[in-house]
């Protein structure tokens, strides 16, 4: 028996890193899980891993930056398993850059996929929500429902060269803060994370600059060079970055029932940097 037996969940960006882990931890715990990403083959990869485990998934591949994709996510949940219960938004890239040389296009592309998506996947989902929610109560059910956002410390006390990042996770701080007030009466849970360094293939330490990697047909620098990730593993007081692994149990912690009276709630994952 997993703790999230019979809950359905959408973790947008799972077919990688820490939205991949947050899918497969999600499963092993009996949750039916919509996995996305912008390519197929990382998806599959996830839903090969949550059905070795014995799980369900299915997955949305896209943007979720496009119209309509909000609709489509959360369409799938409800149409696959009749239900909704576990929304996280993870989905995301960096594109970093000073302020005097970061384009419009630069600053706008970030928010979009860090703050923008997640607004609309969260509207999408309230009017399922709400009707739930009511039929729960006229059942005499009190069923607790769960949303978390995916935060950084970049948000929480700003980074230098992330003037669009900071900024989008400093928004999602604010949106996580406002939807815990408005959906309390629906009992909705809504809660972020916000991570300091988390081991991913954006951040992990690269020897050479120039390391790209492919999003949404942008080639976007990747990799942190290693003198710097020693030098913000030495300011940690655990010792060193954190793991995918990691990171998605401090997302699960918030989506189980012993979570159920916290909300309006920022977690802090940075092995206390």
């Amino acid at each position: 028996m997993g703790k999230l037996d019979g809950k359905v969940a959408i973790v947008s960006g799972s077919g990688r890193g820490i939205g991949r882990a947050c899918a497969i931890k999600l499963a092993s715990e009996g949750a039916r899980v919509v996995v996305n990403d912008l390519d197929a083959a990382p998806a599959q990869e996830t839903l090969d891993a949550i059905r070795a485990l014995g799980g369900q998934g299915v997955a949305v591949i896209g943007s979720v930056t496009e119209n309509g994709f909000a609709e489509r996510f959360v369409a799938t949940a409800i149409d696959t398993w009749g239900g909704l219960d576990i929304i996280v938004n993870n989905a995301g890239f960096t594109w970093d850059s000073v302020i005097q040389k970061m384009s419009d296009e630069q600053f706008d592309a970030v928010l979009d996929v860090h703050l923008k998506a997640p607004f609309r996947i969260l509207r999408a989902a309230i009017g399922y929500i709400r009707d739930a929610s009511k039929r729960d109560a006229e059942a005499g059910r009190e069923v607790f429902r769960k949303v978390v956002n995916v935060s950084s410390i970049s948000g929480t006390h700003g980074n230098a060269g992330q003037t669009n990042y900071s900024t989008a996770k400093a928004g999602i701080t604010g949106m996580t803060r406002t939807l815990a007030k408005e959906w309390g009466r629906y009992k909705v849970n809504v809660n972020a994370v916000a991570f300091g360094y988390i081991v991913t293939r954006m951040t992990q330490a690269v020897d050479q600059p120039g390391t790209t990697v492919d999003v949404g047909g942008r080639a976007l620098p990747a990799g942190i060079p290693a003198q710097q990730v020693r030098m913000m593993e030495a300011g940690i007081p655990l010792g060193r970055g954190g793991t995918p692994e990691e990171a998605a149990n401090a997302i699960y912690l918030l989506c189980t029932p012993e979570a159920d009276y916290i909300s309006g709630h920022i977690l802090m994952a940075t092995g206390g940097l």
